[in-house]
């Protein structure tokens, strides 16, 4: 498999993925970008975010009990200084509507210690906790 990242001009770059999709990134114009896009940094807290909630909404969805709605919220602490790596991430998970919270439960625990990749690989470098919240 293979990631293309090609730059486009100042700090703007488009990442060609190995699905076919393209991704922007920039800085901010203090660094020299246009803040066009998202920040590298941040991207890896989507793909958190993203790899957790397609889990919990898949094993939701096996397990018949799918809520009337649902996101993932992930606070976070960095480090003052370079390399600003995550010192702490904190998932939020929150579901709205009637929603079976032991099965909640067990999605969430599954994606945490079996299934999310992205779980896996950051809670070996950081302090990596989570949350359940029903509205």
């Amino acid at each position: 498999m293979n990631l293309k990242l090609e730059w486009k001009e100042n700090m703007n770059f488009t990442a060609y993925t190995p699905s076919g999709h393209e991704v922007e990134i920039d800085s901010s114009p203090k660094v020299g970008g246009h803040d066009s896009a998202a920040r590298p940094m941040e991207l890896m807290l989507v793909s958190l975010a993203g790899c957790t909630a397609m889990d919990v909404i898949s094993m939701l969805s096996k397990m018949k009990a799918q809520p009337e709605g649902f996101r993932v919220e992930v606070d976070y602490e960095r480090a003052p200084e370079h390399p600003k790596v995550y010192t702490k991430l904190h998932l939020k998970y929150i579901f709205k509507g009637k929603v079976d919270r032991k099965k909640a439960q067990k999605a969430i625990e599954l994606s945490q210690t079996k299934y999310c990749s992205a779980s896996a690989m950051l809670r070996k470098v950081t302090d990596l906790t989570y949350e359940m919240i029903f509205s």
